[in-house]
């Protein structure tokens, strides 16, 4: 069985090619579109990745990541996060670190970037 990885990304084109490129890969993937849907997934289930995008309705990528990192369940407060965004300007480096980010993906994402780091956090 594969490492689990969470997918929050409201853009269907988007979560979609990510998920094919991951299982193929061999990783088991499961999709949320928004922030608040990460957290109730948290709840009932153990990832060893989640790729979050930042502009998210509901509840934001940044907000969820805070959320995450508060959690009283160690293990799953360190869990590796990566942000993907198409808004980089919106917010830096430091500021993604800062709120416990591990990495940064900017959109349109780079597939081969992505499966490198995915597979660095995982192994």
């Amino acid at each position: 069985m594969g490492k689990k990885i969470l997918i929050a990304e409201d853009s269907s084109v988007i979560l979609n090619l990510t998920k094919k490129i991951l299982v193929q890969q061999n990783f088991e993937i499961e999709t949320v579109k928004n922030g608040k849907a990460v957290l109730d997934k948290m709840e009932k289930d153990h990832y060893d990745l989640i790729l979050m995008d930042i502009n998210m309705p509901v509840m934001d990528g940044m907000e969820t990541t805070k959320k995450i990192r508060e959690s009283k369940d160690k293990a799953k407060a360190s869990t590796p996060i990566f942000a993907i965004t198409g808004n980089a300007g919106n917010y830096s480096i430091d500021e993604f670190k800062a709120i416990g980010i591990n990495e940064y993906l900017q959109k349109p994402l780079d597939f081969d970037r992505l499966v490198t780091l995915v597979n660095e956090y995982t192994n």
